[in-house]
């Protein structure tokens, strides 16, 4: 008799559970979503990823190192690098505009004169530009120490002008200089003239009054801290003979260069003007 009831009691319990589960099962059905989302995950997919953009002593640099002598280099290191270099995210020379307005550049480049160099006979640096550096600006300081404290960071001064200690991200090639002012020393940071001299000087600056081309050659547009050994290299060159390894800068360099002519009435070389339409067309 025990038994028979311990044996309905124990059918009455499963069937409660039964009952109890298919409740449950049936609760869940009506409540689920139809479309089978899941909440949990429904905004992981929309995360946008955030990027980042990726520049003899003190008598050596007073040529800026582009006038040195009348010849080029056919190469020019153009090919150096396939970047901007590794600069780490450091930006490069401060006198820089970090985007070139394309369109006005080839506009102006467009409008240059285009002809054959004359002649680089009785080039004179020192007569036909002015000694280096002058103080143009009549700022109390001469250029290269101006141009130093606008493309060094963390510089020290002697008094007002005198830049003695810096440093420098080589526009040209995006590599670091430290900088310290010395006999031995000045000269691993020189000052570029973008527009050489010599180049200016066989492509209309013989035309021009004394003050306006000492104005080119201290006009801060024509000017950049570079790292010795890009200078050396460049002597001369134009466009066409020499570029910056650091590709990344070349829109930048070449809408200085197309600037300077412009402002100083200067005109290019066909073999100018197409390697400068090269560089613009790829910026």
């Amino acid at each position: 008799m025990t038994s028979r009831r311990r044996r309905r009691t124990s059918t009455v319990s499963v069937l409660l559970v039964l009952a109890l589960a298919l409740g449950g099962y049936a609760l869940h059905a009506a409540l689920a979503p139809s479309d089978g989302s899941n909440a949990a995950t429904g905004s992981s997919t929309g995360a946008q990823p955030t990027g980042t953009r990726g520049s003899a002593p003190e008598q050596a640099d007073a040529t800026g190192g582009t006038d040195a002598t009348g010849g080029t280099d056919a190469t020019g290191g153009t090919d150096a690098t396939d970047g901007t270099g590794a600069t780490g995210g450091t930006e490069p020379s401060r006198a820089s505009r970090p985007d070139p307005d394309t369109t006005a550049m080839l506009r102006a480049l467009a409008g240059l004169p285009v002809k054959g160099k004359a002649p680089a006979t009785g080039y004179d640096r020192t007569g036909d530009f002015g000694s280096a550096w002058l103080d143009v600006d009549h700022n109390g300081c001469d250029t290269r120490n101006d141009v130093l404290a606008r493309d060094l960071t963390g510089i020290v001064r002697q008094g007002r002008c005198t830049v003695l200690t810096g440093t420098l991200v080589s526009p040209y090639t995006g590599g670091t200089i430290a900088f310290t002012r010395g006999q031995t020393t000045s000269t691993e940071v020189q000052i570029d003239h973008v527009v050489a001299l010599e180049n200016a000087w066989r492509t209309g600056a013989q035309q021009l009054p004394q003050a306006t081309r000492e104005a080119l050659a201290n006009d801060p547009e024509n000017l950049f801290a570079v790292d010795r050994h890009s200078n050396a290299q460049k002597r001369s060159g134009d466009a066409a003979t020499w570029l910056p390894a650091a590709k990344g800068f070349r829109c930048t360099y070449i809408e200085h260069q197309v600037t300077v002519k412009a402002r100083y009435h200067l005109w290019v070389t066909p073999a100018e003007r197409d390697a400068m339409e090269r560089v613009l067309d790829r910026c």
